[in-house]
């Protein structure tokens, strides 16, 4: 069941993404933490977005605008690297939350208060009847790329906040995905470094024929997606996944996931 519901998700969320700029790490998060601990989905869900956006990264790289990259490619990585280690000291801090739900023991972690509260927002601000209609001004980058690698880092959820502030940047289509995906290289890059020491901590635990099936089934969906797909944004898809994310969020913030 976990490969059919990771690996499904993986395809689709990188095929619709393609153009969109939707995050597929935050398609994918949630159907990893229906089998990991949260941090663990975190850091899983981090290598497929990495590999699969090196791959993306060939398909389009020729289209990149590397000003608007390295303005804000380079604060988010910065930004990045103290997200993820703001999750690692979460991780390993021991703090849990006890007690009963309808007559059912519930534990909480503080990773998964945490992100389950950014997911809760994420959704809330997808469901707005003006989500994905406007950006930030250009002058807003280097702050943007800040913001965007710190939740990046803590909870993978970069692509929405990534989109919002590229929008604006005078970048035609081409360029505007060509440059997203290599904004999200140095992210990835940034948090998978920190992320090493949870994953070698945890990597006993960790399922790496489900890890390489995701990754697969990711670049499967990003093939079809650079063939096939040429709508900027989908509306009604980001609805369905916002509600997604809301019940994803809750089971977090509960301990019922």
């Amino acid at each position: 069941m976990s490969f059919l519901i990771i690996c499904s998700v993986a395809a689709l969320a990188a095929l619709l993404t393609f153009f969109s700029g939707f995050g597929l790490g935050t398609l994918l998060l949630p159907a990893f933490a229906l089998f990991f601990a949260i941090e663990k989905a975190v850091a899983l869900t981090a290598i497929v977005h990495f590999l699969n956006g090196v791959f993306k990264l060939g398909l389009v790289h020729r289209h990149i605008d590397r000003g608007v990259a390295l303005r804000f490619g380079l604060p988010a990585a910065l930004g990045a690297l103290a997200g993820a280690w703001l999750l690692v000291q979460l991780a390993g801090s021991g703090i849990r939350i006890d007690y009963t739900l309808m007559g059912r023991a519930v534990s909480i972690t503080p990773p998964q208060l945490v992100i389950g509260v950014l997911l809760l927002v994420f959704a809330a601000s997808e469901l707005r009847p003006s989500a994905g209609r406007q950006g930030f001004p250009p002058n807003w980058q280097i702050p943007g790329g800040l913001l965007c690698g710190f939740f990046g880092g803590l909870a993978g959820l970069q692509g929405a906040l990534r989109s919002a502030f590229l929008l604006n940047a005078g970048l035609d289509k081409a360029a505007y995905v060509a440059t997203g995906a290599a904004v999200a290289f140095f992210i990835d890059l940034a948090r998978l470094s920190m992320y090493a020491q949870l994953i070698a901590k945890h990597h006993a635990e960790f399922d790496y024929a489900l890890l390489a099936a995701a990754v697969l089934a990711a670049l499967a969906g990003s093939v079809v997606g650079k063939r096939f797909l040429h709508k900027a944004t989908m509306p009604a898809i980001r609805k369905v996944v916002a509600l997604m994310l809301f019940a994803v969020s809750l089971g977090l913030i509960t301990g019922l996931l």
